[in-house]
């Protein structure tokens, strides 16, 4: 039930980013937030648990949408992708994470407000007697 006009729209969370939000994107995005100078593919392959092929694919969605830039060199006279953050790709994920904590925030409240009045943090079916 609406309470006033001013509520349309009120939970539509237009700044959740489609190409971020998907988990092994939000994944990479994290890692690589974390280590300013980059990542070679191995590493961020681990911090992220996926396979090459899936962190290939992830990144080359990323990397389309300027998110994140690939560097190819050599080191151990191997080829080796340097996986780094953008600067744009830094300042949309920041964005992003604001979003994501109005909806923290949202969904909390709500939850507190609510009739069952679930305990914060903890599954509603698990709440102290």
């Amino acid at each position: 039930m609406m309470t006033s006009d001013r509520d349309d729209g009120r939970f539509s969370y237009e700044g959740l980013d489609r190409i971020i939000h998907e988990r092994a994107r939000l994944s990479v995005l994290t890692s690589l937030v974390a280590h300013p100078k980059g990542l070679p593919f191995p590493d961020l392959k681990r911090l992220c648990g996926l396979t090459d092929g899936n962190l290939s694919r992830h990144l080359t969605v990323l990397s389309e949408a300027e998110l994140v830039s690939l560097e190819k060199g050599f080191a151990f006279n191997r080829t080796q992708t340097i996986c780094r953050m953008t600067p744009t790709g830094r300042r949309r994920f920041i964005g992003y994470l604001g979003v994501l904590e109005q909806v923290v925030r949202d969904a909390a409240s709500a939850a507190e407000r609510s009739p069952e009045g679930g305990v914060r943090g903890l599954d509603p079916a698990t709440k102290p007697a």
